[in-house]
């Protein structure tokens, strides 16, 4: 979370989780809802948060309501190529939700869990018709789902689970191994989980044992770490926090995937010889705010992994499978043998003692213990400067909040409310959504952009197109995040694209992104000034100026109108009519997640001659009054 304090930028302001949570509600209750209404708001916010996904997204699908089958939301989030060789699989998300008095203990998560577990077996009657179609969507995911591929119930409350609650939900994990297979997994999610991540700082310090043998000084381990240990370790940790991914906040980047050319290594090792796993492996690194000697261990003070994640993520996959399957019967001999090299196996592993206030140091581990592996420059831009200095810049230039991490608007309203003299922000936006505008508007990325995240995140292909200077110009900075959220902003509030949007701007947003830019830059065009990302962004800056409405309005107005007739049935140019929608090769919804949307006349003709036709009719005015074209050149083409 970025905040600032006496004008010197500052990492992790710490607000308590009482102020956060008070104010993290303060949306959701607003209003007075109904009950059910409120409970709808609560489960949105939250899941959106701790997936970190807009709640439009086309993926998300609520359910709330009768014949929910228990499932309130659910979630598919899509594996990606990492790079060549490399997938992740697809994971389903089915959140229950209760908010406040609706959640009453153990007995609340096993007969939900009953419910959900019921309904993915396709074993209960009178569902809705959005519980049927999401159902259909299961079923066929179970008979495609390959070892990656997971489906995840996620308990989502107001509180943390306590510890027998925690017990039970080890139960409910054997329950739907048993009914639905290895692919099965349990989650629980609460406001704290979001504020521990926003502030890397839990409410009951994490403290674990990790049985070790070791060589030993006053701010560092290294030792040999049972195969075994490791994985009772992350148990243990999932078990106390709720989130495993919690583990990684500080490391780079997260699991890449078990078909990434390293991880299939470390899992075929793990498969065949895990006692020489030690022999094969650079080992892990794990930064601590203190360690201490207990019997034949360690106890670890807020551990968290910043050399690994690939490594760790593997070793628990391939064991929880192991170990977690069930089954009442004894263990077969090849399964004895493998269970034996288990024990011989070990891990190298490096703990380190890290002030809380010592980024630096925090910040040089990460960035060499990752240097002898594929991790790219690109992966280490959160330990950078140029997030830092962007959130600086925008407040200083345009008053923006900069939220790095969903939920951190949240925490920065809950450091405002503790502390009215410091600066009061009243504007914010979410940095890798601006990334993502910036990407469909001017670099044409609308089909990348609604349908995949990775290509946006550092060492993504668009990130680094982003990230690339243009000679003789100024590099990618404020003024471009600055002009993507007064873009987003005006899509979002007056023109309603999202969810809750009439039909055509139900999943348009991205297209109506390009599609303002293509109209500013036929102008650029005609008024011979290079249409350069830069330029492109100076020249729509100058149309939010307060005198220049009319000229702004002009140019939002002619991209609905194209949006509209776009998507509206029956029309000439109408999306239905594009060939790859005709041959039935793609749905609507798919041909707008396409990367080649509106790239050119055989991918998108009947867009592209619906936007050519409106860049001709945006030069019309009407008798005594200017036509948008000459209103947006004046504006433009002003010295």
């Amino acid at each position: 979370m970025l905040l600032y304090k006496n004008d010197i930028f500052i990492m992790n302001q710490i607000v308590d989780f009482e102020t956060f949570r008070t104010e993290w509600l303060t949306d959701v209750v607003e209003g007075n809802p109904s009950t059910v209404e409120l409970g709808k708001r609560f489960a949105r916010k939250l899941i959106t948060q701790w997936l970190d996904v807009h709640e439009s997204s086309d993926d998300i699908v609520y359910c709330d309501g009768s014949g929910d089958g228990g499932i309130d939301i659910a979630y598919l989030n899509r594996g990606e190529s990492v790079d060549e060789g490399t997938e992740e699989g697809d994971t389903w998300y089915l959140v229950q939700s209760k908010y406040g008095k609706a959640f009453a203990g153990t007995g609340t998560l096993l007969i939900e869990a009953e419910k959900i577990i019921e309904t993915v077996d396709d074993k209960r009657n009178n569902l809705s018709s959005v519980a049927k179609d999401l159902l259909e969507r299961l079923v066929n995911f179970k008979l495609k789902a390959s070892e990656r591929d997971k489906l995840i119930v996620v308990f989502a409350t107001q509180e943390p689970l306590n510890e027998e609650e925690k017990r039970t939900i080890n139960d409910v994990r054997a329950m739907g191994i048993h009914r639905l297979g290895a692919m099965f997994d349990v989650e629980a999610v609460s406001i704290a989980t979001i504020h521990q991540r926003i502030l890397n700082k839990c409410d009951i310090k994490i403290k674990l044992l990790l049985k070790a043998q070791d060589a030993r000084g006053d701010k560092l381990i290294v030792g040999a770490v049972k195969l075994k240990e490791l994985y009772a370790f992350m148990k243990a940790y999932r078990h106390q926090t709720g989130d495993l991914d919690q583990l990684y906040e500080k490391n780079v980047r997260r699991f890449l995937g078990a078909r990434r050319k390293v991880n299939k290594a470390i899992k075929e090792t793990l498969e065949k010889e895990p006692e020489n796993f030690g022999l094969y492996n650079n080992g892990v690194t794990i930064v601590v705010k203190d360690f201490k000697k207990i019997n034949k261990g360690f106890e670890l003070v807020e551990p968290y992994v910043v050399n690994g994640c690939q490594t760790t993520k593997t070793i628990w996959d391939v064991l929880f499978k192991k170990f977690e399957s069930g089954g009442t019967g004894s263990s077969s001999t090849e399964q004895k043998e493998w269970n034996e090299k288990l024990e011989r196996g070990v891990i190298i592993t490096k703990v380190v003692k890290v002030d809380a206030d010592d980024e630096k140091l925090l910040n040089d581990i990460t960035r060499y213990t990752n240097s002898q592996n594929a991790v790219k420059e690109k992966d280490f831009i959160t330990l950078t400067s140029d997030f830092r200095t962007w959130a600086k810049k925008i407040e200083d230039q345009y008053d923006l909040f900069l939220e790095i991490q969903r939920g951190g608007w949240d925490s920065r309203k809950a450091f405002q409310r503790q502390n009215p003299t410091n600066h009061q922000f009243k504007e914010w936006a979410n940095a890798f959504d601006l990334f993502k505008v910036y990407g469909a508007g001017w670099l044409r990325e609308a089909g990348l952009a609604f349908g995949k995240n990775p290509p946006f995140l550092p060492d993504g292909e668009i990130f680094e197109k982003i990230m690339h200077k243009e000679e003789g110009t100024m590099p990618f900075g404020v003024d471009d995040l600055y002009a993507a959220y007064l873009l987003q902003n005006t899509a979002t509030k007056k023109y309603k694209f999202g969810r809750e949007g009439i039909h055509s701007r139900r999943f348009t947003r991205f297209l109506f992104y390009m599609i303002v830019i293509e109209l500013l830059k036929s102008v650029m065009i005609d008024a011979q000034i290079k249409t350069t990302n830069v330029l492109v962004t100076q020249a729509f800056l100058k149309l939010f100026n307060p005198n220049n409405e009319l000229a702004c309005n002009g140019l939002f107005e002619t991209a609905i109108q194209l949006i509209d007739e776009y998507m509206t049935p029956g029309k000439p140019e109408s999306v239905e009519n594009e060939p790859d929608v005709l041959n039935k090769s793609k749905d609507i919804k798919g041909y707008m997640r396409w990367e080649k949307l509106g790239k050119n006349t055989e991918s998108s003709p009947k867009l592209i001659d619906l936007l050519a036709l409106h860049q001709r009719l945006m030069k019309r005015g009407t008798p005594g009054q200017q036509s948008p074209f000459e209103l947006i050149l004046a504006v433009i083409d002003h010295k």
